[in-house]
């Protein structure tokens, strides 16, 4: 899937590694992650697959740079990816089931998870910048209207984002909550405890 998500950046021009690492930085990072060594470890299975050529740019003052394009065959195979069916609309959510099974431990740990969730977020201007950097790309691009499915994805993980949060601050609340609830039973057992002589 990484290797087709380079092939569609090229797609849109010729880049550099660097390049294709600021686009998944700025832009796609919402929903596929990508360290800059898993982007050149692919890109050098696809030279080798033939589905990119890659030019090296001699510079001035600055080291050289290698620039890759994409190749007919490269074309045809993201165009052979896009139009495959067989790519999962459902898809299983490690998130959720570790959820699932949080009360196995204590509710405390649980506030702690979900918290770490909300904080994971990674829109928390609500999509402003990535909504920027398409329109920053929109303007480079040969073709913009290719720009206008870009915005679809932000869209998407904006809205995705918001549910996202609303979520986790309705499970905080409901933990906290139970968390008071639990206090308050210990605060009345030791109290308890202590009238019939039983606390030390």
């Amino acid at each position: 899937m990484l290797r087709h998500g380079i092939l569609g950046l090229i797609s849109n021009g010729d880049k550099t590694g660097y390049e294709i690492m600021t686009v998944f930085r700025d832009s796609l990072r919402y929903f596929w992650t990508a360290q800059t060594s898993q982007i050149y470890r692919e890109l050098q299975k696809m030279e080798k697959a033939g589905w990119v050529s890659q030019t090296h740019v001699p510079q001035v003052g600055k080291p050289d740079k290698n620039v890759f394009s994409i190749t007919p065959a490269g074309r045809d195979e993201l165009l052979r990816w896009l139009r495959d069916d067989g790519i999962p609309l459902r898809f299983n959510n490690p998130l959720m089931m570790i959820a699932f099974f949080m009360g196995e431990r204590p509710v405390e740990e649980g506030i702690d998870f979900v918290q770490s969730v909300r904080d994971a977020l990674v829109f928390p201007d609500e999509g402003k910048e990535a909504s920027a950097n398409a329109d920053m790309y929109q303007q480079a691009l040969r073709n913009p209207e290719k720009a206008i499915y870009w915005k679809f994805t932000i869209e998407y993980g904006r809205r995705f984002e918001a549910m996202q949060r609303e979520w986790c601050e309705c499970c905080i609340n409901e933990l906290e909550r139970l968390k008071g609830l639990k206090d308050l039973q210990r605060q009345s057992g030791a109290s308890e405890a202590s009238e019939k002589g039983d606390w030390p």
